[in-house]
């Protein structure tokens, strides 16, 4: 799905306060956010922040979503089984990502962390090589230069400066495009964030840092990260910040794509605080329940993303139940082809995981990989 660059306002300069205020439907007791579908549904306008979108365009973040959803849950599924090691949901987070990976172009460039599956989708990549790092048989399984979209970051952090350095290269070069590197809450209080918003406002920098404040960094909670929203911590760095209800895909899509829109235009680095809630566990390792109330949970799944916009679609006469029937259908067949990819996945050679480390190669790779034949072979003189 393409989605008109022209749809939506670039925010005033100077004017990140009034971009962050609530509108009327957001609600009394909520936080100060972008909105412009409230969790019932209703659509609003916000003096900033606006956007026009088709009824196909509105059906095709909604099919993103369920799409990207059910991948998802797939997945975890196959963690449960045993076909993965580990999987990082992303079950909560389907409008920040969907929003803001439809809100780049072709030539801006992506650095994700390892929970942005969505995003992944936005982008154009297979969702089955998103599964080859979590079951241990490659380390990305994607050309990161093919889609645009750098290989999932585990370190936490790290990706934030390798987007600031990639901005700063694409300034040098004149291009016109902009980078957007995904981080969490938790990542917002590691120092390569901090230093990268340093160079990124120093040297004007492409670059718009979109935070998923999912309100938990595994166990601890955002009020442990910070004492003010995330989104004012630009300010203190010499550029705007912005915070928009991160379960709203249209508020997602048009905040993000101005921020991107005004890199481009050499205006310089944004930070956007996608306020929203991670539903499942941090990862399938982790167990949720020993530190947040299920009364916590079922207020935000009272704001589900997916729900929210399906009730706009079928109030607004935006889609019919044959659309929906269909995209159950698409669904399923896209839980069988990721099931049928990860239990075909090949093992790769036991030799392989010394390849591609250094382009000219290394003594001490060469040593390694002497005494792990070695080892190997040991095994062989044993059952003669």
């Amino acid at each position: 799905m393409t989605v008109d660059s022209t749809a939506a306002r670039k925010p005033r300069r100077g004017s990140s306060k009034r971009a962050g205020a609530k509108t009327a439907a957001a609600g009394s007791d909520g936080p100060e956010l972008v909105q412009l579908l409230t969790p019932e549904g209703e659509r609003v306008e916000h003096p900033d922040y606006s956007i026009d979108l088709s009824s196909e365009e509105l059906r095709g973040l909604y099919r993103d979503m369920v799409l990207t959803r059910r991948f998802d849950a797939e997945a975890t599924t196959l963690q449960r089984q045993g076909e993965l090691g580990l999987w990082a949901s992303l079950l909560g987070q389907e409008a920040a990502q969907i929003g803001s990976g439809r809100a780049t172009r072709h030539d801006d460039y992506v650095f994700p962390t390892y929970r942005e599956h969505g995003v992944a989708w936005c982008r154009g990549v297979d969702p089955t090589n998103l599964l080859g790092m979590f079951r241990g048989v490659n380390h990305g399984g994607w050309d990161p230069n093919e889609n645009n979209f750098h290989l999932y970051t585990i370190v936490i952090g790290s990706q934030a400066l390798h987007a600031t350095g990639y901005a700063m290269g694409v300034a040098k070069d004149g291009a016109d495009s902009a980078v957007i590197a995904y981080f969490g809450d938790g990542a917002s209080s590691q120092g390569d964030v901090a230093e990268a918003f340093t160079f990124s406002a120093v040297y004007n920098a492409p670059v718009v840092f979109f935070c998923q404040n999912n309100q938990w960094a595994i166990s601890e909670p955002t009020e442990r990260q910070t004492r003010v929203p995330l989104y004012q911590r630009a300010q203190g760095y010499g550029f705007p910040g912005v915070r928009v209800d991160g379960n709203d895909v249209l508020a997602v899509l048009a905040v993000t794509r101005a921020a991107l829109e005004r890199a481009r235009t050499g205006q310089g680095p944004m930070l956007i605080e996608a306020f929203t809630y991670r539903m499942g566990a941090h990862t399938t390792s982790d167990d949720p329940t020993k530190y947040r109330r299920d009364e916590e949970r079922e207020l935000w799944e009272a704001k589900d993303p997916i729900l929210r916009l399906r009730t706009h679609l079928e109030r607004e006469g935006h889609a019919d139940e044959a659309f929906f029937a269909a995209l159950e259908t698409e669904s399923d067949a896209l839980a069988k082809r990721v099931r049928d990819a990860v239990r075909t996945m090949p093992d790769p050679e036991d030799m392989a995981i010394f390849e591609n480390i250094y382009a000219d190669g290394h003594a001490l790779v060469d040593e390694e990989r002497a005494q792990f034949a070695a080892y190997q072979a040991s095994f062989a003189e044993e059952s003669k």
